[in-house]
């Protein structure tokens, strides 16, 4: 008689797990990238070790979704927007601007004061029409 087949599928943020992983080396724990958030460690590797030994029998892959979204040309819409960003941005800074960031308001590419955009979170319904438009405009499926 055979085994039955099961499948399991995880999915966690690499925030998520950081006090689990072992600071044993400096490479792990590389501080903060340039602009200023921290460099965490890789969780989906750990998870893996750790499920690996737990289950030895078992066939556990580990794909990084940071590959899957990479894979994804863009637009020449996209390419366009966001080189239209870049020249605001750097014309920003040789400006002498600090604590800003780039945006599209009204139809007009604004400067944006750092500190008024994190003041709130923002949520997107997932059921919306922004989030819809999104979504149909890259190809996503819908998943619900």
């Amino acid at each position: 008689m055979t085994r039955p087949y099961v499948l399991c599928s995880i999915c966690c943020l690499n925030p998520c797990l950081q006090n689990l992983l072992e600071d044993d080396s400096k490479a792990n724990n590389a501080g903060t990238d340039a602009s200023g958030n921290p460099i965490l460690k890789d969780i989906g590797t750990f998870l893996k070790g750790t499920l690996k030994q737990h289950f030895r029998d078992a066939d556990i892959k580990y794909i990084d979704p940071s590959y899957i979204i990479r894979s994804i040309p863009t637009t020449s819409n996209d390419r366009i927007y966001c080189k239209i960003l870049a020249h605001n941005a750097v014309h920003g800074a040789f400006a002498g601007y600090t604590g800003i960031t780039v945006g599209l308001v009204n139809t007009h590419y604004v400067y944006l004061p750092i500190p008024v955009i994190i003041q709130a979170p923002r949520k997107v319904d997932p059921r919306g029409k922004m989030w819809n438009r999104l979504r149909a405009s890259i190809g996503q499926p819908n998943f619900y």
